[in-house]
């Protein structure tokens, strides 16, 4: 007899949905995509869950060798979850459907207010074309409405990261969600922002806040869906 938890097939889809299929999954791991996270920020992400299903799906990934337990170093010293190496292979899948959902017009359900520009970074940033990124190693900053987070570019990847850049970044820009937008989605340029003030600059010159949102443009998604925001 098939187990209902899995689907039973020989089939390498199928077999990738008995890991990942089950419903909260492939959020949690969108979260660690964003780097390492203790378990009450991944409940703070995901309120819904609530912590005895998290714990448990939790369980389930480390199992499957998706997800593991670590520390931090000092001095932050504090235990979280991380995606494994096998983990990071989602990377590239998840993100096309990040791409692919960006497109989509928002139902009456979804509260604009939950838009989270970091995970539109992250659905962005990680696809630029690597020839864009021979010889850049950068570190963005980026304060937008009340998130903040940083995306690193070394060895030709783009990666979109939770918090403050961990050491002295090349740009610190602040700016609210519908100018974060606009930019990236072709709705104006970097430097009509900072000349109208409504992108600033705490660190960082004219050269490094174009290059910036020219690598992370992305004008073949539909800017007025997110008019509403």
């Amino acid at each position: 007899m098939t187990n209902a938890r899995t689907y039973g097939q020989m089939c390498p889809i199928a077999r990738s949905m008995d890991v990942l299929g089950e419903r909260w999954t492939f959020l949690i791991v969108r979260e660690l995509l964003l780097g390492p996270k203790r378990f009450k920020d991944l409940v703070d992400a995901l309120p819904t869950l609530g912590p005895n299903r998290l714990t448990t799906r939790l369980r389930s990934l480390e199992d499957a060798g998706v997800v593991r337990r670590t520390t931090l170093p000092p001095p932050a010293g504090v235990g979280v979850y991380e995606l494994t190496e096998r983990g990071e292979g989602l990377r590239e899948p998840l993100v096309a459907l990040g791409r692919w959902g960006l497109g989509l017009p928002p139902s009456p359900e979804i509260d604009p207010a939950t838009t989270r520009v970091d995970l539109i970074a992250l659905s962005i940033s990680s696809v630029v074309a690597p020839d864009k990124l021979v010889g850049l190693k950068e570190i963005y900053e980026m304060h937008v409405g009340r998130e903040t987070f940083h995306v690193e570019i070394a060895d030709g990847r783009m990666l979109t990261r939770s918090g403050p850049a961990p050491v002295r970044p090349d740009l610190v820009i602040t700016c609210r969600v519908r100018t974060f937008l606009k930019l990236i989605f072709g709705g104006t340029r970097a430097v009509d922002a900072v000349q109208s003030g409504d992108l600033q600059v705490a660190l960082g010159g004219n050269e490094v806040v174009e290059r910036a949102f020219d690598l992370m443009s992305d004008t073949e998604i539909d800017y007025p869906v997110y008019l509403g925001i």
